[in-house]
């Protein structure tokens, strides 16, 4: 069988968005004593536990600060920019990450029958899809990797389908978008800064 892990790693940096609280974007652009985002550990976080970025898109990042967070309003949104090295990624635009992802939902399943509980599902929330099924593969996975004594992955990347169709009878959506989930932030992020505005 062929080993394809060579090409885990991307050979350049992407820039990543994240939008939140002003006071947070402050923080970390300063650098106060090496401060980093926080970990998002929601159940229903799609690629699972880490920061998450949209690539080479501050806009979005700046929107969902604006309107877009679930659990309580951003008094004041922000955005900030990362400068990221993807290191060892699970890179879900990509035959290897997909294959990963497909066999550890295959564990994920086998271990829930074992057990007697429930696999837990995708379900649909006011305006978007809590994707805890998804959360729970890609934890499996993790978990797999170090129960075979591989070495974890830094970031996971994927695409992402999101909204109403562009337009009638579109394959696009409004905001279609590459999310980025970094799980070794200190390695990964290389620096934080504000973005420029074209306006």
């Amino acid at each position: 069988m062929l080993d394809w892990s060579a090409y885990q790693f991307h050979p350049s940096f992407v820039l990543g968005f994240h939008g939140t609280e002003k006071s947070i974007v402050d923080k970390v652009v300063k650098q106060q004593r090496r401060t980093h985002l926080d970990h998002s550990t929601k159940s229903y976080d799609w690629l699972g536990h880490g920061v998450y970025f949209w690539e080479n898109d501050p806009a979005r990042g700046l929107e969902w600060a604006a309107s877009g967070k679930k659990n309580g309003k951003i008094a004041q949104p922000d955005v900030v920019g990362a400068i990221v090295d993807l290191g060892r990624c699970l890179d879900l635009t990509t035959q290897i990450g997909l294959k990963e992802v497909r066999l550890a939902h295959h564990v994920y399943k086998n271990l829930m029958l074992e057990a007697g509980l429930p696999m837990v599902s995708n379900r649909m929330g006011k305006d978007r899809v809590l994707r805890d099924l998804d959360c729970a593969v890609i934890e499996t996975l993790h978990q797999m990797r170090e129960d075979q004594q591989l070495a974890p992955y830094d970031s996971i990347r994927a695409a992402f389908p999101e909204d109403e169709p562009l337009y009638a009878e579109a394959g696009f959506r409004a905001k279609n978008h590459i999310q980025l989930c970094i799980l070794n932030e200190t390695n990964c992020i290389k620096g934080y800064f504000r973005p420029l505005s074209a306006a």
